[in-house]
């Protein structure tokens, strides 16, 4: 890949991440959504009212 800049490797140029943040921050968010998700649903299921057993159907 042809550069203008002498200083800049080809990486540089295409503005790549060699030490893959983009990725660590997709996994880390996608774990955090995840992680929301989870605690909202266990609050909903402790709070939902018990069955109603004392029809017998």
């Amino acid at each position: 890949m042809q550069t203008f800049d002498a200083k800049k490797s080809t990486t540089e140029v295409r503005q790549g991440s060699r030490r893959l943040m983009n990725f660590r921050v997709l996994i880390w968010s996608l774990l955090g959504i995840i992680l929301a998700f989870g605690l909202i649903y266990l609050v909903f299921y402790a709070m939902a009212p018990p069955p109603n057993t004392t029809t017998g159907v």
